[in-house]
């Protein structure tokens, strides 16, 4: 494996994969942030997920994957490193060993739930409620009450338009849940931003 491996660095808004012709590989992140996405025939994205340090991501090798039939994006969101594992290797590897393949199962079903999760929310959840729980995320995930995001990025995130996002942000800061400036958004009242999930 060492030898079918080599460590990639992607540039803050370069992308990584784009689509069932383009078959990198698997990722392993060392350090930084892949957006993984679907986007209409329109220009739409939707962001599926997010992987971070230490997260693989296995849809960029979907050439290797059965039954994956649908294209994925992925976008380096910072300065990210990441080591490559060749694709060829790959498949070769899990046909002749049975703990790859099952690991390889593992992360498949644990992106499809990603996927699965991201799509509820948008077919069947109204939008105060995906962005409360966006935004707790977030700041759960940077362990801060500052999230720096402009609201073209958070639409993206959620799957929505900047105008809608910004329109629901300034609502919120009206009921004073956030607080909004240039290009970030502060979680002041944690508790409000809960009660509308429930």
């Amino acid at each position: 494996m060492i030898n079918n491996i080599s460590p990639v660095h992607y540039e803050k808004g370069s992308r990584v994969h784009s689509g069932e012709n383009d078959c990198i590989g698997v990722l392993l992140i060392k350090k930084g942030e892949l957006r993984i996405y679907i986007l209409s025939e329109e220009g739409k994205e939707v962001t599926l997920y997010r992987l971070r340090d230490n997260e693989i991501c296995i849809l960029s090798a979907s050439c290797i994957l059965d039954n994956i039939t649908f294209d994925v994006h992925v976008d380096a969101e910072v300065d990210s490193d990441v080591l490559l594992i060749d694709s060829y290797y790959y498949q070769q590897l899990c046909r002749q060993n049975i703990y790859a393949e099952n690991f390889t199962d593992k992360l498949v079903i644990d992106s499809f739930s990603d996927v699965m999760w991201a799509m509820e929310q948008i077919l069947f959840m109204s939008f105060d409620k995906r962005l409360a729980i966006f935004l707790l995320d977030e700041i759960t995930r940077n362990q801060s009450e500052s999230i720096e995001l402009t609201h073209e990025q958070i639409a993206k995130y959620i799957g929505s338009a900047r105008e809608v996002v910004s329109r629901m942000l300034k609502y919120f800061a009206q009921e004073g849940i956030v607080e909004l400036s240039r290009g970030g958004v502060k979680v002041i009242d944690k508790k409000k931003l809960k009660q509308l999930i429930l």
